[in-house]
């Protein structure tokens, strides 16, 4: 593991630091700046890495980036080039038959090469992405290594289909040494440990699939194979998952043929009722496991038949919550890119399924130097599965203590009590109001947003009798999204227990300052409901409401006003334009 004691990068001490630091960003193509539709928001990759005193986020290790912030070109960070360098030439030397167009592609990388590592400020990993962008796009093979990864998948389900390897699985053998001091619910969790762990020890058998033609091992072979030590301090927390009621897990797939030990693992987990959402390439990418080999590998086919395939790129969290609310315990989602793992380049469906999920568990050693041997913490508990010199390997990195999530269960307690209080005030013989307006969608605003509608609803309660408002601003808590706002009072909106649903007009708002005998702020001039994002979506819902409870009252902004507004931006409590502007 690498050294945890890495200094936080602080900007404003020194410019030419600084600057090499922007230039860092700026050659990775990972700035947000200057490739807005490429590269996540700050919300959006706060999503998955916790923000330590404003910290920017970095796709690489620590020890990665000390060395391309030296500016001294160290041994560790050329041997990587060079190690990027080679795997290109060799695929090349593999797949190109024609010599004249190997050499002309290898001159052509070659060209590239030297440019792009002058400055010793890229990635070894973005590096690598360019070069074989290189390949694809001036031989148009699609996917390199297809042929390759199809035969290693057939491989190792072979081994997991033979009668030997099921004989063996099941047989207890001196795995429980005695059963008289266990209860039923003890021995039920005990042999489910033991065949979860004997699933796990087959990710140290990769001979079982990168041998040419591998042999099923006899039944006493077998059986020392699920004796295989498991190092590292991970492997309690994946129990404790295990024995958990339904959780919510994002498993990160790696390579072809261990893709299907993967899925033995997770198909297990599935049928104890947890939910697995499977995260693969979006494009292919060496022997990564990519959307392609899902549909065109039989073996992947067939694994994944049942599966539930999340194909949106920016699903919304109540989207998402319907979604894993389904009957269907396996998903697949695509994270975005095709290149070793990039939270600045992931997709926002992935942002968000990280954020939402339970646990995280990675694979491979790469995807353990970026998250566990990072000093980066992130929101979710990270566990990383690695095959390390031999030796497997299961290593737990805890979520960022501070860290607040609200799980659909919290937020939809949260309306439901809303509602009780609307049915009380109702039997009471009073009229509920629902009051919409701005909260966030003024940047740097939300504390003055709340004061302004706070002042304005206890104006209403003096001037009218026996009624019952709602205001959203006093159930605004930090950590929130406009998501799960949005998600909870969805849930509030659709009781039908509304009479009057008012939407904030400009008038409101004046009359608010004036209360507070105060002018009216420039950027409050003639703001109104129509402004926001989430009184844009709640209009839509009133309407459709509206349908099915005629009587119910709108007061407001005529519905045509709301046209500014449509998605909220990632993470954000404003409109997406407004973070694009």
């Amino acid at each position: 593991m690498e050294d945890k004691t890495n200094i936080p990068v602080r900007m404003g001490k020194s410019p030419d630091f600084d600057a090499w630091f922007t230039s860092f960003f700026l050659k990775n193509h990972i700035d947000p700046f200057a490739y807005p539709t490429k590269v996540g928001s700050r919300e959006q990759v706060e999503f998955m890495v916790y923000p330590e005193n404003g910290e920017r986020y970095y796709p690489c290790s620590d020890k990665m980036f000390n060395a391309i912030m030296s500016r001294k070109y160290p041994p560790h960070l050329k041997n990587h080039y060079e190690q990027v360098f080679d795997k290109i030439i060799a695929l090349i030397d593999e797949l190109i038959d024609s010599e004249y167009n190997k050499q002309f592609l290898k001159t052509l990388v070659k060209i590239k090469y030297d440019d792009e590592i002058q400055t010793g400020l890229l990635i070894p990993s973005r590096l690598e992405k360019r070069l074989y962008t290189i390949f694809l796009s001036r031989t148009h093979i699609e996917n390199p290594y297809s042929a390759e990864k199809r035969a290693t998948n057939k491989k190792i389900k072979k081994f997991l289909n033979s009668e030997t390897f099921k004989k063996a699985l099941n047989q207890i053998g001196d795995s429980v040494q005695t059963i008289e001091d266990l209860t039923l619910v003890e021995l039920r969790e005990k042999i489910k440990a033991i065949e979860f762990q004997r699933l796990l020890t087959l990710v140290a058998q990769d001979n079982l699939w990168t041998h040419e033609n591998p042999k099923i091992p006899p039944l006493a072979q077998i059986k020392e194979i699920f004796k295989t030590p498991i190092r590292g301090n991970g492997f309690s927390k994946l129990l404790q998952i295990l024995q958990a009621k339904k959780q919510k897990i994002l498993w990160l797939a790696d390579e072809s043929g261990e893709i299907i030990v993967d899925l033995t693992i997770i198909k297990f987990m599935a049928e104890l009722g947890h939910a697995v959402i499977f995260a693969v390439k979006e494009a292919p990418f060496f022997k990564k496991v990519c959307l392609a080999d899902t549909r065109t590998d039989p073996i992947l086919a067939k694994e994944f038949e049942t599966a539930h395939f999340i194909h949106e790129k920016t699903i919304s969290k109540n989207n998402l919550v319907k979604l894993l609310k389904h009957d269907k315990n396996i998903y697949v989602v695509s994270d975005g890119t095709s290149e070793d793992l990039n939270l600045l380049l992931v997709s926002t469906t992935f942002s968000r399924i990280f954020k939402e999920v339970d646990c995280v568990v990675s694979r491979g050693e790469t995807q353990k130097k970026r998250l566990i041997d990072s000093h980066f913490q992130f929101t979710q508990d990270i566990i990383n599965i690695s095959l390390e010199k031999k030796a497997l390997t299961v290593t737990y990195k805890p979520r960022h203590p501070d860290f607040i999530q609200f799980s659909h269960e919290q937020l939809e307690e949260v309306a439901n009590k809303i509602i009780d209080e609307m049915k009380t005030a109702r039997k009471k013989g009073m009229t509920v109001m629902f009051y919409s307006g701005i909260i966030g969608s003024i940047p740097g605003k939300i504390d003055v947003a709340k004061k302004i509608m706070g002042t304005f609803i206890d104006h209403l309660y003096q001037q009218s009798a026996d009624l019952f408002i709602i205001n959203p601003s006093k159930y605004y808590e930090p950590g929130m999204d406009a998501d799960d706002l949005m998600y909870m009072w969805e849930i509030v909106q659709r009781s039908t227990y509304i009479d009057i649903w008012r939407f904030q007009t400009s008038d409101d708002i004046s009359e608010s300052f004036s209360l507070l005998n105060k002018k009216v702020p420039p950027e409050w001039i003639g703001k109104d409901s129509t402004y926001s994002t989430g009184c844009t979506k709640e209009m839509r819902i009133a309407r459709d409401v509206q349908k099915k409870n005629p009587e119910m009252q709108l007061i407001g902004p005529s519905w045509d006003k709301f046209m500014r507004r449509n998605e909220y931006g990632v993470g954000s409590m404003y409109d997406q334009r407004l973070a694009d502007s």
